[in-house]
């Protein structure tokens, strides 16, 4: 299979798509109504060229190329990581055996579930964000909004081959409802809840970068593992793209906190609001919201449907290689921590295979740590006697043994009344967002930047910050 990018075809692609006539045609057919979907789900702001990475290749050096595109004309494609014509399956009952290039049967529907569910996610995301362009702090901000965007949109295009490829007309029916759902809809909302939230603001945008997509970026981490040989080399691919999304959030969010330190060393006070700033306390209750619904979206912490992709080796775990164990979980415990109704916590021991949800986000939340600590130590470095803490993990959630619980950041198990009477100081109250929302003006100006958010330190691609990433007239 070859895999240099043909951009000469209608449809960008490396799976040869001029060979499988049929498969061509069915994809034809659908991009329209993708288009279509763009259209009117997309970025609001017009704009004249923005300047975008394309990817060119799959490999790994220099498979990108930057240029002003014009969005609606952006090459949305079907990419897959090179072959492995030795892989085989890593884990579960398959373990040892060539990887698969068809679906096997009796993995059809279980298969399709999750690619479904994972495309799903794919335009939610430039839904959520369709209205952030309106508001955008700089140009570099602007870009790089529409840089997430057009590659969320691609890896549901990456999504809807698979689909269409290897699930005949059932895949064609998924691939449709994924245009025919929308983020927040009463009547066809997206699958999971985290994509049903509004992203009404950029200190959201930046929240969403880095915890919503880093769920992503280990929910494709445990699909590239899968022995189906198509879904993993897509996610693979698809892993590259999703770095740059994490980096705006990670990189955003460092330059809130650096903007606030900043103004509160000026003004010597922690209340900022009325600096042009977004007070630290405002910002530990968005981190609070986001980083809670996104660990609902690893689902309950034990799982039969996780296990039993496991064992069939459909979905695999975060870096399953490096892991020292047999690979199967036969005889493997873990232990898990519920909360019990007077207030204490007990914990439970479970068979290792039945904890793959929590095995995924305990990873997460590792990660997600080092995030706090590095906007920790830019407080340090500026003498702000601040510091961020992650919350724990049965605080705020709908979704697992803590949910129908009150607990507190810090773990305590506590009534309704003194959940409700604590709940202002620690999610984002609707004062919080209104007071965020009127910070939300656009400076399209080259060089120039909002009043609560430092510059970046360098530019996109080795370009100076005050470089015309958006041809806005």
């Amino acid at each position: 299979m070859p895999t240099k990018i043909d951009y000469d075809a209608r449809i960008p692609n490396n799976v040869d798509l001029s060979g499988d006539r049929r498969l061509q045609r069915a994809l034809e057919g659908w991009q329209p109504k993708f288009l279509d979907w763009w259209g009117e789900m997309g970025p609001t702001l017009r704009t004249h060229g923005v300047y975008l990475r394309t990817a060119v290749s799959v490999g790994r050096d220099g498979w990108a190329h930057f240029d002003h595109v014009n969005v609606p004309d952006y090459r949305w494609g079907i990419f897959l990581a090179e072959p492995d014509p030795d892989r085989v399956i890593g884990f579960g009952e398959h373990k040892g055996e060539p990887a698969w290039q068809q679906v096997p049967g009796e993995y059809r529907a279980d298969l399709q579930r999750l690619i479904v569910i994972q495309g799903d996610t794919e335009p939610a995301s430039v839904e959520q964000q369709k209205l952030l362009g309106l508001t955008a702090p700089s140009l570099y901000d602007l870009r790089n909004l529409f840089q997430v965007n057009v590659e969320e949109g691609r890896h549901l295009w990456a999504m809807v081959y698979l689909l269409h490829a290897y699930f005949g007309r059932e895949g064609r029916d998924e691939a449709e409802g994924l245009l025919l759902r929308n983020s927040g809809s009463p009547d066809a909302p997206r699958i999971l809840g985290a994509f049903n939230e509004e992203t009404a603001d950029w200190l959201a945008f930046y929240m969403f970068t880095y915890f919503t997509d880093r769920d992503g970026k280990y929910q494709l981490g445990t699909l590239k593992e899968s022995g189906f040989d198509p879904l993993s080399r897509t996610c693979e691919f698809m892993l590259k793209e999703e770095a740059h999304h994490m980096f705006v959030g990670t990189t955003g969010v460092d330059r809130v906190v650096t903007r606030s330190a900043e103004l509160i060393r000026e003004h010597d006070t922690f209340d900022i609001g009325g600096h042009g700033g977004i007070p630290l306390d405002v910002i530990q209750r968005y981190l609070n919201f986001h980083y809670t619904v996104s660990l609902d979206l690893f689902g309950g912490e034990t799982s039969t449907n996780a296990a039993n992709y496991y064992t069939a080796g459909l979905k695999g775990r975060w870096q399953e290689p490096r892991r020292k164990d047999d690979h199967k979980l036969t005889d493997a415990a873990g232990s898990l921590s519920r909360p019990k109704a007077d207030g204490t916590w007990e914990t439970e021991e479970h068979a290792a295979i039945l904890l793959l949800n929590l095995d995924l986000r305990e990873e997460y939340r590792a990660d997600c740590q080092t995030g706090v600590n590095r906007w920790n130590k830019i407080l340090d470095e500026a003498g702000v006697d601040f510091r961020f803490v992650l919350p724990h993990p049965g605080f705020n959630r709908e979704v697992g043994i803590n949910s129908g619980h009150h607990v507190t950041p810090d773990g305590t198990v506590v009534d309704e009344r003194t959940w409700l009477a604590g709940k202002r100081k620690w999610l984002p109250t609707p004062e919080d967002l209104t007071f965020v929302r009127s910070l939300m003006h656009p400076v399209y100006e080259r060089g120039k930047i909002a009043s609560w958010v430092a510059p970046p330190r360098q530019g996109i691609n080795g370009k100076p910050f005050d470089y015309e990433y958006v041809y806005l007239s």
